[in-house]
């Protein structure tokens, strides 16, 4: 088994100050959040906590950048030449950000390490887009005289805001899209994991990344409520729950402030009547036990033809009896804990729900008797679910897998579509002309193939209640952008 010893330890510049404007500051009024271990319950660090004071001096100091400084005034090679430094800067940390990721929610210590390349390889995507993203487009104008102009121009200051699942992967990306736009920033990561946006701080105060372009201010809901209210703040991109995200909605509503959001799934996963129920057994309980199922688009409902039914439901059963549950540090280790305790309550509660409603408990519904710490849930497999049903219609955020049967093909598709959200799905067929004609029935923001997979160049986002916007490749910078026309009498030297 792999220790704790054999993983480097997290070292923090400053962990009882904010970054805001350039400096580490205290925060106002002294607060402190701590950071519990998932697996092992123990405080494993102590950071600081901004409030409401905190949160106005980092938007004036951002909103400072922004109107006064060189940043969005910069050309986009300039800010790419920035992005760089920073990526140097981050890489030799990679080993502190996988630890931290494994610490802080349970990740599994042999799949933190291609989480956090991801993130940084999201980030060196967005410094390459550089040379050719179109902040600048030329064209005649409709009525031939002179010409027309089309520039994408920083939307401002922009607040992201990300949840505690994955919170470099989401933050860097984020933050590399704005400030490749132009925009200054104000990270908020999740109390709950606030470490990655610290080091992510020290790398931009290491660089000397101009003050007030990149701040950082940890807090609590009340505070984040103040900062994304203050008028200060042009755009606020949010991953979250959809609770969450129809906050921030409204509030940026009232002063027409722009706004992106991630939220939450509830992905389903149709199986057609040709793939191998073996197969589809094994890509189901290997995607439903990643992150313990604290993935927004992980597959927790499987929907079937009736006369499959009962045999996926099996092939499920024997696939997740062999799911080693421990250790995120043990190499043998398949599922790790929740990342709190509260998500743990969270997702037993849906268990029992899942045995009020009527559905069949096939397997698991528990926590491991033989781990006596750390925020652990047995894999767990519900059969006969109606799509009505709570466990159906809920997003649980945990290894909790529901087996709808249904119909055929078209009542699958609707089927899938019974759900207030639409962020993910898949379809399990060899035939490639049933797959796309399935994908496109499905209303969802991303479908893929006979797998569970990301592209981090394509756009990601949600349909309904899954989010407004997309973020991810392109995308990723555009949702940060405002468009411009200008028309010139003559062509213009740019």
């Amino acid at each position: 088994m792999a220790t704790l010893a054999a993983h480097p330890v997290i070292r923090l510049s400053h962990p009882d100050r904010l970054f805001i404007g350039g400096s580490w500051i205290e925060p106002a009024k002294g607060g402190r959040i701590e950071v519990i271990s998932a697996h092992s319950e123990a405080v494993i660090a102590t950071v600081a906590e901004a409030t409401e004071a905190d949160m106005d001096a980092a938007v004036a100091a951002a909103r400072h950048a922004f109107d006064e400084g060189p940043w969005p005034r910069m050309d986009p090679a300039e800010r790419a030449a920035w992005l760089r430094k920073l990526h140097a800067a981050l890489e030799p940390r990679v080993p502190e950000l996988v630890r931290a990721w494994i610490d802080q929610i349970g990740s599994l210590a042999t799949v933190a390490p291609f989480v956090i390349g991801g993130g940084m390889a999201t980030l060196q995507f967005t410094i390459d887009q550089a040379e050719t993203y179109p902040f600048v487009e030329t064209r005649a104008p409709a009525d031939g005289h002179g010409e027309a102009m089309i520039v994408r121009e920083p939307v401002g200051v922009a607040v992201t805001i990300v949840p505690w699942n994955n919170p470099f992967g989401i933050m860097i990306s984020k933050v590399a899209g704005a400030l490749l736009a132009g925009c200054t920033v104000i990270m908020k990561p999740a109390p709950e994991t606030p470490i990655e946006a610290f080091i992510i701080a020290e790398a931009a105060d290491e660089i000397g990344l101009p003050a007030g372009v990149l701040n950082l201010v940890p807090s609590h809901r009340e505070a984040a409520d103040h900062l994304v209210r203050n008028p200060g703040v042009d755009k606020v991109s949010l991953t979250g729950s959809t609770i969450a995200g129809k906050r921030v909605a409204s509030v940026c509503g009232e002063r027409l402030a722009r706004c992106t959001l991630e939220l939450g799934g509830k992905s389903a996963a149709i199986v057609l009547d040709d793939y191998d129920l073996e197969a589809a057994a094994k890509m189901l309980t290997s995607t439903i036990i990643m992150s313990a199922g604290q993935v927004c688009a992980t597959l927790s409902r499987v929907i079937v033809s009736k006369h499959r039914h009962d045999a996926l439901v099996e092939a499920i059963r024997a696939e997740m009896e062999k799911v080693r549950v421990g250790d995120p540090f043990d190499p043998a280790t398949q599922l790790g804990p929740l990342a709190l305790e509260r998500q743990r309550d969270r997702v037993l509660g849906y268990v029992e729900a899942g045995n009020a409603g009527g559905a069949r408990l096939v397997f698991g519904g528990g926590r491991p008797l033989h781990l006596a710490r750390g925020y652990y849930v047995e894999p767990t497999l519900f059969s006969c679910v109606d799509r009505s049903m709570k466990i159906a219609q809920e997003e649980i955020f945990g290894p909790v897998l529901s087996v709808l049967p249904v119909a055929g093909e078209a009542d699958a598709i609707r089927a899938a579509n019974a759900s207030d959200f639409g962020l993910y799905g898949a379809v399990f067929t060899h035939d490639r002309e049933s797959a796309y004609r399935v994908a496109r029935g499905m209303r969802t923001g991303t479908v893929t193939h006979n797998i569970f997979r990301f592209d981090p160049h394509l756009p990601f986002g949600g349909f309904k209640q899954s989010g407004i916007g997309r973020e991810g490749g392109v995308a990723g910078i555009t949702s940060y952008t405002e468009l411009k026309s200008i028309l010139l009498d003559a062509p213009a030297d740019v």
